[in-house]
């Protein structure tokens, strides 16, 4: 079976590609036909009427009543076809562009600490904005990062506006490409005028994305309001949107590896349909942040060698769709 029907390109330079198979071809096959088979005959649930609209527009079967949606084979596979291979993660200064997708290896900093242990006095305290505008001034600094995740959930900046501050303090802070959240389909509008004023306008945005948005449906199979405002307001304006399923074996999927990576495909392939349903082409990326789960403790462990597995066997999801991956490491 082989999936895509366009060319595959891999860019000769970049990082050493890096290869640790866990599936096979079999087993990217069997975990291909599980996921369809759930989409279509269990499906998602969607939240918001003008995704129910998109969704039913592309073929999917709705229940508005419950938010259910059932996505038929061919629909999630003309999504898969239609989602670019490679996406360009462009920095400010244009020096720290990332070509993301093909076997390439990229790297990023882990993400979305809420305390420190403060530099000067060696105690643990919330993070703060100054923290973040720290850790992206190093990050910048560091040639084997690539792009820069929003490392820090800094404390003292509103509730209300947390992802504006965050994007503000970003650009102010490294020049590299800038991954975030955004808190409702407002603020994406705001994000994105934010990211236009620093590119010189939008549609030099739409040609040199300085950010992508991120999202984590909440497991097991449910895409919430947040969720779906990212998502289809990064395919409006060309903006990368991260499908990042945080699935937890044992807890919020099943035990096994095999059943948590149907569970974690079924989500990430809900959010693709859903983006490219809002616009044919939009920029997606294949993300995993999901792991075990720690019965003892009541965890979700990062530094878990399942995490490690789990990631190796997403990347060979991502190549199985020729989608752009992003992986979870600890």
């Amino acid at each position: 079976m082989s999936f895509r029907t366009k060319a595959r390109t891999d860019d000769p330079g970049g990082v050493p590609n890096l290869r640790f198979e866990m599936l096979g071809q079999h087993g990217r096959e069997a975990i291909h036909e599980a996921t369809l088979e759930i989409l279509e005959e269990v499906g998602v649930k969607v939240a918001g009427d003008e995704a129910h609209d998109v969704l039913d527009q592309a073929g999917c079967t709705v229940d508005r009543a419950t938010g259910a949606v059932r996505f038929p084979r061919s629909v999630v596979e003309d999504a898969i076809e239609s989602a670019p291979g490679k996406i360009l993660l462009a920095s400010r200064d244009g020096e720290h562009d990332f070509l993301m997708g093909g076997r390439v290896v990229g790297y990023t900093n882990f993400g979305e600490g809420t305390k420190v242990v403060d530099h000067e006095t060696g105690q643990l305290r919330d993070s703060t904005l100054q923290d973040l505008a720290d850790s992206a001034r190093l990050c910048d600094a560091m040639d084997m990062m690539d792009t820069y995740e929003r490392a820090l959930a800094p404390n003292d900046a509103p509730d209300h506006a947390h992802d504006i501050y965050v994007l503000d303090t970003s650009f102010r802070n490294t020049t590299k490409h800038i991954h975030l959240s955004a808190n409702n389909a407002e603020h994406v509008e705001m994000l994105v005028e934010m990211g236009a004023a620093v590119a010189g306008g939008r549609d030099k945005l739409r040609e040199r994305p300085l950010f992508s948005l991120t999202i984590c449906p909440t497991s097991p199979l449910q895409l919430h309001t947040g969720a779906v405002d990212a998502i289809m307001g990064g395919a409006k304006h060309g903006i990368a949107v991260n499908m990042v399923s945080m699935a937890m074996a044992g807890a919020s999927s099943p035990i096994s590896m095999s059943g948590t990576l149907v569970t974690h495909n079924a989500e990430v392939l809900a959010s693709i349909v859903l983006s490219q349903a809002t616009a044919v082409g939009a920029p997606v990326i294949y993300g995993s942040s999901t792991t075990t789960f720690d019965m003892t403790y009541a965890t979700a462990p990062v530094g878990a060698p399942e995490l490690a597995m789990i990631s190796a066997s997403v990347a060979e999801m991502s190549d199985f769709y020729y989608l752009p991956c992003w992986v979870a490491g600890g």
